[in-house]
C-alpha cells in the first residue's frame, strides 16, 4: 500500500528483470470474470456478484465508470465489497513487487537483470543513440539505487506506524495514561494562561487609542502577499516525520449529505472489512467542531473565520513572545481544542477504528482535541475517506483539506444530481441590499480603524469599495443610498459574458484573483462581521467620543434597510428582530466574496446575469456556471479511477457528454454498469395511461394542463384508484403551484369530498421544517388504518416532483402501494438560465440522432426528475407496487427509452383506462391474497 516507489518502478518499466510475465500477475490477481469470490456479510445476489465483477474489473483497468444499482439492491455493500477487495489485491501486489526489488539488495547481490534501452519491452526506453554504455549503464544504477532507498524510508514510515497503531489498539493502559496527562497539561496551561490574561491587562499602544481585548481582535492584522512571504508559517514549520508522511493508494468515497455518509460509514463496520480498514470521516467545520464559543456563531462562513483567526492568533501569539524590545499585545483567542499532539492521538484513534461523523466528535470532546483538524492528519494514512461532495468537487476546499488524488480512486455516490451540484457549488448570486449593506459596512469600518490599518490593508478594502461600487451601478442603483427606497428604470433580465461584464462596469483593470486571495487571507469578513455585531444592532449602546458618532451612520443604514424591507411587505412580513437576526446570520461581504471567485472563470464557461426588479435591493447579480466539465476534468485527469454511481443514473446521456467528454475523457475509457432490481418482475406494475375514465386524452401540457376537464380527469383517476389499492398513494405533481390549483378545483367540485371517504388526504409542505411531522402523520393514518379495517382503505399524499419528498425519502411497503406521476415535469424554458445554458449547449455539442443537444436537455431534465420520484415505492427485495405514468407522451421512444431499464422492461402501455384499471385492480388483489404477513410500515 505504502509502495508509491514500487508503484513508480512498475510504471517505469512493468517488465522489470525477474517480474513477474503476463500468466503470473493474472495468477496474482485473478480477473472479475474468472469465479472470483468477494467478501460479503451474507450470501450476495446475483446482481451484485455482477456489480462487484463490473467495479472490480473498472478499478484495475482504471476507467471512468457509470455504476447504476436500484434503492434496495444493497448497492451500498457491493461499492464496499468490491472497492476494497480490489484495494486489498492492489496492496498485496505491491508488497511482492516491493520485496522483490529490495530482495537483492538485502542478499547483497550485484542487483537485478535490468533491461538496455536497445531490448524490446521497456515502454519508457528512449533513443540514446551517441551517449557511451557506461553512461546508459550508470544513469540506470543510480535510477534503481534511488528506488531501493525510497522503498526503505517507506518501508520504516509503514513499520513505524502500524507498531504505533497496534500499540493503541491492545494497550488500552496506554490511552488511560495519555487521557490522564492531557488532564494534567490542561490545567497546567489554564492557570498560565489566566496569569497572562492579568498581567496584560490595561496594556494598551503608544499613540492611539486604547481599545479592549474583544475590539482588538477585529483590526486587521499586516498583509502580505504570496510574493511577499519569504517564510512559511503554520504547521509547515513543524518537524515531524508524520506530516510528510507519503499518501497510500485509498478510496475517496462520496456522497450528498452528512447523514447518507454516516450510513455509508455503519455499512463498512459491519462489512467484513469492518474490522481492518482504516477509514477516516471528512465534514465541515459546522458538523465537527467541538469548541462551544465558535459552534455558537452557527453560520458555516463565520465558523470557518473564527476557527481560522483562533489559528493565527495562535501562530501570532508564538511570534509576539519571542520578540523582544516590542509592547506585549494584548492576548489574542485562541482554540483550546487545537493542540498538535491531542490532534496526533486522536487521529491514531481514528485510523484504529472505524467511525462515523457523531462518533469521531464524542471522541474529539473525550481526548480535548479538534477532530476537523485531527481526521485531516489521518488522511495520508487512511485506505478509505469519506466525504461530502463539496469537499470533494470543489479544488480550494480539497487543497485546503490535504486531499491529494493523484493516483487514487474516487466514488461518488448519489450521482443522479452531480453536474447540477458542481454548478451550484461554483455559481453564486448577490442581490443589491448586500451588495449596499456591504459597502457602508466596510466604509464605517475604514472610517473607524483607518489609523491602526496599514497601507496595503487600506488599498485592498479601497479596491473593494469600488468594486461594490460598480455592481450596484451595474443594477442601476447608487451605493450611497438605500437600496429599497430606489426603483430601478429599467426592469429585466440581462445576460452578459464575464469580459462584457467586467469591462461594462469599469473594473477590468482590478485584479480579482488579487482580491480573492486578499479577503481569504485577511479573513476582512469575518473582522467586518464583528464589527457590526459590535456596533450595528439598533440595540447596541454606543459611547459618544468623536469616532463612535460617526458609527451612527451605520445603525441608522441597517435600520433604514429593515424598515425599507417591512414597507415591501405584507401584513404578515415578520417583525424588525427577524429581520435583523437574519442580517446577522453572516456578513453580506461573505456572499459577495464568492461572487467575485466566480468571475474568475474563463470568460466562455459562464455568464453573469443581471436581474433588474423593481427596487436595487430586490434586483440581483448571479454568476451561472455554464460548463461544469472544467472543475471535474482535474478530479478525472489525476486519479487512477472514478466510479460515478447512484440508483437511478438514467439518462447517461448527460454524464457522458456534458461531463466527461467536455472534460477530455476518452470514449474508450468510460465503462457503463446498469444491473436490474432483485425484486421479482410479478411485484412491479408500471403503466403509461394514455386516456382518463371519460376518455379525455391525458396531455399536461403548459397550455392544456390548467383546463377543468384536465384536472375533473385527474381527479376521477384517482377516485378510481383509492377504491383498489391499499395503504399509501402518492401522487406526483409538476409544481406546487399545479398542486395547489388542482387542490383548489377538486375542492370547489366536491371531488375532494369524495377522495377523503377512501383515504386521508396529506399535502406536501413547502417549508423543510414541516416535511417530518407530514411523514409522521401519513405513516399512522396507513397503519392504523390496516389495524382498524372500515371505510377508510390508507392515505393520499400529494407531492411534488423536484420537492422534499421526491428525493430521499423511502415509501416502502405499504407506506407508497402505487405512485402516480401526473404529466411530464418539464422544467421552465422561459428561465434565462436555462436558455443560457441551452445556447451554450446548442454551440458546443453535437446533435444527438437528429436532437438538438438543447432539445436533449431539457427531455433529460424532464426524466431525471420522474426517475427519482417513481424509485420512491420499491425499496427491497419483498417490497411490491405500481406506477402509474398519466401522459401519452411517456410512450414517445425518446422519452420511453430514458426510463430505469428495470422498469422499462416491465411497463405495460394502456390507451384506455378501463383496462388499465383492470389491470391494478388484479395486481393488487393478488398480493393482499398471497400475502403471508403484515409488511412493515416505515420510512
Amino acid at each position: 500500500m505504502d509502495g508509491g516507489a514500487a508503484a513508480a518502478a512498475a510504471s517505469v518499466c512493468p517488465q522489470a528483470a525477474g517480474g513477474m510475465d503476463g500468466g503470473a500477475a493474472a495468477a496474482a490477481a485473478p480477473g472479475p470474470g474468472g469465479g472470483r469470490r468477494f467478501p460479503f456479510p451474507y450470501a450476495p445476489y446475483p446482481i451484485q456478484e455482477r456489480f462487484m465483477a463490473a467495479l472490480y474489473g473498472a478499478l484495475e483497468a482504471g476507467r471512468v465508470g457509470i455504476f447504476e444499482s436500484p434503492t434496495g439492491t444493497g448497492k451500498s455493500l457491493s461499492l464496499i465489497c468490491g472497492a476494497l477487495s480490489w484495494l486489498r489485491d492492489f496492496e498485496e501486489k505491491q508488497r511482492q513487487e516491493e520485496a522483490r526489488l529490495l530482495a537483492p539488495e538485502e542478499s547483497g547481490q550485484e542487483g537485478t537483470k535490468r533491461l538496455t534501452p536497445a531490448e524490446p519491452g521497456c515502454p519508457d526506453s528512449r533513443d540514446t543513440a551517441g551517449e557511451p554504455d557506461w553512461v546508459t549503464a550508470f544513469v540506470q544504477k543510480k535510477e534503481e539505487r534511488d528506488m531501493v532507498e525510497r522503498l526503505k524510508e517507506e518501508q520504516i514510515k509503514r513499520k513505524k506506524r502500524e507498531d504505533r497503531l497496534e500499540k493503541i489498539r491492545h494497550n488500552v493502559q496506554l490511552k488511560y495514561a495519555a487521557k490522564r496527562k492531557r488532564s494534567e497539561d490542561d490545567e497546567t496551561k489554564r492557570l498560565f494562561q489566566l496569569s497572562k490574561e492579568v498581567l496584560s491587562e490595561g496594556a494598551g499602544v503608544d499613540g492611539l487609542e486604547q481599545l479592549d481585548h474583544d475590539e482588538e481582535e477585529l483590526i486587521l492584522a499586516e498583509y502580505e502577499s504570496d510574493e511577499e512571504k519569504k517564510t512559511v508559517s503554520g504547521l509547515e514549520e513543524d518537524d515531524d516525520d508524520d506530516l510528510e508522511e507519503e499518501h497510500v493508494t485509498k478510496i475517496y468515497y462520496c456522497s450528498r449529505t452528512h447523514s447518507q455518509l454516516s450510513q455509508f460509514v455503519r455499512e463498512v463496520q459491519k462489512s467484513p472489512f469492518g474490522k481492518d480498514t482504516r477509514l477516516v470521516s471528512l465534514g465541515s467545520r459546522q458538523n465537527l467542531c467541538v469548541n462551544e464559543e465558535v459552534r455558537r456563531l452557527g453560520a458555516l462562513q463565520l465558523i470557518n473565520d473564527r476557527c481560522m483567526e483562533m489559528q493565527k492568533n495562535k501562530h501570532e501569539k508564538k511570534s509576539d513572545e519571542e520578540a523582544e524590545g516590542k509592547k506585549r499585545r494584548v492576548s489574542r483567542t485562541v482554540c483550546p481544542f487545537y493542540s498538535y499532539e491531542q490532534m496526533q492521538f486522536l487521529r491514531d484513534e481514528v485510523l484504529v477504528e472505524v467511525k462515523d461523523i457523531e462518533q469521531l466528535v464524542a471522541l474529539g470532546r473525550e481526548t480535548k482535541a479538534c477532530p476537523y483538524y485531527g481526521s485531516r492528519y489521518a488522511i495520508p494514512a487512511a485506505q478509505l475517506v469519506v466525504l461530502p461532495y463539496q469537499m470533494l468537487l470543489h479544488e480550494p476546499t480539497r487543497s485546503a483539506a490535504g486531499i491529494k488524488l493523484k493516483d487514487q480512486v474516487v466514488i461518488i455516490d448519489e450521482a443522479h444530481n452531480l453536474i447540477d451540484t458542481i454548478t451550484c457549488i461554483h455559481s453564486a448570486e448577490v442581490s443589491g441590499s448586500q451588495l449596499c449593506c456591504a459597502h457602508s459596512q466596510l466604509l464605517q469600518y475604514m472610517e473607524r480603524y483607518r489609523k491602526r490599518l496599514k497601507a496595503k490593508n487600506l488599498m485592498y478594502i479601497k479596491q473593494i469599495l469600488y468594486l461594490l461600487e460598480r455592481f450596484v451601478a451595474m443594477l442601476g442603483g447608487n451605493v450611497n443610498q438605500n437600496p429599497s427606497c430606489q426603483a430601478v428604470s429599467q426592469t429585466g433580465t440581462l445576460l452578459k459574458s464575464i469580459n462584457d461584464f467586467l469591462f461594462q462596469s469599469q473594473i477590468d483593470n482590478i485584479n480579482l484573483f488579487k482580491v480573492q486571495r486578499y479577503c481569504e487571507k485577511s479573513l476582512i469578513s469575518r473582522k467586518l462581521f464583528g464589527f457590526v455585531e459590535r456596533y450595528g444592532g439598533p440595540a447596541t449602546a454606543v459611547k459618544t467620543n468623536k469616532e463612535n458618532q460617526k458609527l451612527g451612520g451605520l445603525q441608522n443604514f441597517l435600520l433604514t434597510l429593515q424598515r425599507g424591507s417591512d414597507k415591501e411587505g405584507t401584513l404578515q412580513s415578520p417583525p424588525v428582530e427577524a429581520e435583523n437576526d437574519q442580517l446577522r446570520a453572516a456578513s453580506p461581504l461573505m456572499q459577495i466574496e464568492g461572487f467575485l471567485a466566480a468571475l474568475t472563470n474563463a470568460n466562455q464557461d459562464g455568464r453573469v446575469i443581471l436581474n433588474r426588479q423593481g427596487t436595487v435591493g430586490q434586483s440581483s447579480l448571479k454568476f451561472l456556471l455554464l460548463n461544469p466539465a472544467v472543475h471535474f476534468a482535474k478530479v478525472v485527469e489525476e486519479c487512477r479511477a472514478v466510479i460515478i454511481a447512484g440508483g437511478t443514473m438514467q439518462p447517461v446521456a448527460d454524464f457522458r457528454e456534458q461531463l466527461l467528454s467536455c472534460a477530455g475523457v476518452d470514449p474508450a475509457r468510460v465503462v457503463e454498469f446498469s444491473c436490474g432490481h432483485v425484486i421479482p418482475p410479478e411485484n412491479i406494475l408500471p403503466i403509461i395511461l394514455c386516456s382518463g375514465p371519460s376518455n379525455q386524452q391525458l396531455e399536461f401540457t403548459y397550455q392544456t394542463r390548467d383546463l377543468p376537464q384536465m384536472m375533473d380527469e385527474t381527479g376521477r383517476i384517482l377516485c378510481n384508484l383509492c377504491n383498489v389499492v391499499p395503504g399509501g398513494v402518492v401522487c406526483f405533481f409538476p409544481s406546487y403551484e399545479y398542486e395547489k390549483q388542482v387542490y383548489a378545483h377538486w375542492e370547489k367540485t366536491g371531488l375532494l369530498t369524495r377522495l377523503a371517504t377512501k383515504k386521508k388526504i396529506f399535502q406536501e409542505p413547502k417549508k423543510a421544517n414541516q416535511v417530518e411531522q407530514v411523514l409522521v402523520e401519513y405513516a399512522k393514518c396507513i397503519q392504523h388504518c390496516s389495524q382498524a379495517g372500515g371505510q377508510m382503505t390508507g392515505a393520499l399524499l400529494l407531492s411534488v416532483v423536484g420537492g422534499k419528498m421526491s428525493e430521499g425519502i423511502n415509501f416502502s411497503d405499504d407506506l407508497g402501494r402505487c405512485v402516480i406521476m401526473v404529466g411530464m415535469p418539464y422544467p421552465n424554458i422561459k428561465s434565462p438560465e436555462l436558455q443560457e445554458k441551452m445556447t451554450w449547449l446548442d454551440k458546443t455539442m453535437p446533435r444527438a440522432a437528429g436532437q438538438a443537444p438543447s432539445r436533449v436537455l431539457i427531455e433529460n431534465l424532464c426524466m431525471k426528475a420522474v426517475n427519482q420520484s417513481i424509485g420512491r415505492a420499491i425499496r427491497h427485495q419483498k417490497d411490491f407496487a405500481s406506477i402509474l405514468l398519466l401522459d401519452h407522451r411517456y410512450t414517445r421512444p425518446a422519452i420511453f427509452n430514458k426510463l430505469p431499464q428495470w422498469i422499462r422492461e416491465r411497463t405495460q402501455v394502456k390507451p384506455a383506462f378501463g383496462s388499465a384499471f383492470a389491470e391494478l385492480r388484479k395486481f393488487h388483489r393478488g398480493k393482499l391474497e398471497t400475502s403471508s404477513c403484515t409488511p412493515e410500515n416505515r420510512l
